[in-house]
């Protein structure tokens, strides 16, 4: 049976990609559907949902649908980049760390340790304090405060695939250490990076939502954090300023562990039967 087979039989997981690919589908079409923008100021003021406005508007006049729809490309291009980021920096120092051993083992884990022992959005509120509030400095700040469990999981990995008979007769044919690690050990750690990394995914757009939320995101990007922010002093006149984006976010987060949950036992078959 196929992997995309083995990912059909999981139905939530179906679902959970259908409702990602639109959300994929909206942020893309945000021009087309809001060219004015998400700061645009098109109505009055916390115009209820419906007729013109079908999410209503916030407390500057500005349409909630377009906010979601701008909002979506700015935590799908935050927590991707942010992902992508932390499994680089995680691969080399777990791929650094499981392959050679003893002290460069032990120095790297101990300096993963450490960052594990910060409390994560703490660390990463300091880091796009000090650097200013900006998408990049997201990126940053995210990819730093994940790469840890990436690190620990490729670190694991090699270890267990070091010692193997494929590795070991490549090393006897004298293949140097760049071409084991990459081309015959971490193909191998594909399946378990694969899963882990989608639902880094979710995380990040967690990190990214909370960071906008406090102040801390791109002022010229529109992002869910920041609607739920300049809607929360009005949430009992205006629920829907802070209803809809919270909404969003949840749905896209759900997707996400959904798919990501698919692909660990299409990865894994045996999980399914357990």
């Amino acid at each position: 049976m196929s992997l995309l087979s083995r990912f059909a039989r999981n139905r939530l997981a179906v679902v959970g990609a259908l409702a990602l690919l639109l959300v994929l589908v909206m942020a893309l079409a945000a021009p087309l559907l809001y060219p004015a923008g998400a700061f645009a100021l098109v109505g009055p003021p916390t115009q209820p949902p419906g007729g013109t406005f079908p999410l209503g508007t916030d407390t500057l006049g500005r349409d909630v649908a377009a906010g979601i729809v701008w909002g979506a490309r700015t935590s799908l291009i935050v927590s991707v980049a942010a992902t992508l980021g932390a499994v680089v920096l995680g691969v080399l120092t777990g791929a650094f760390a499981g392959y050679y051993r003893g002290i460069t083992d032990t120095a790297i884990m101990r300096v993963t340790e450490f960052f594990q022992t910060i409390p994560s959005f703490i660390l990463a509120i300091l880091l796009v304090a000090v650097l200013s509030p900006a998408v990049t400095s997201e990126i940053l700040a995210i990819a730093v405060v994940s790469w840890p469990g990436i690190a620990r999981l490729v670190r694991g990995e090699f270890a267990s695939l070091g010692g193997r008979e494929f590795v070991l007769a490549t090393a006897g044919l004298g293949a140097g250490d760049a071409r084991i690690v990459f081309r015959h050990i971490l193909p191998n750690c594909a399946s378990p990076l694969v899963a882990v990394g989608s639902l880094l995914v979710a995380s990040a757009i967690l990190f990214e939502s909370g960071l906008s939320f406090l102040g801390l995101g791109d002022p010229n990007l529109m992002s869910w954090g920041l609607m739920i922010s300049a809607g929360r002093e009005v949430l009992r006149s205006a629920w829907w300023i802070c209803t809809f984006p919270g909404i969003a976010i949840l749905a896209t987060v759900l997707s996400i562990n959904l798919v990501g949950d698919g692909l660990n036992e299409a990865f894994n078959p045996g999980l399914r039967d357990r």
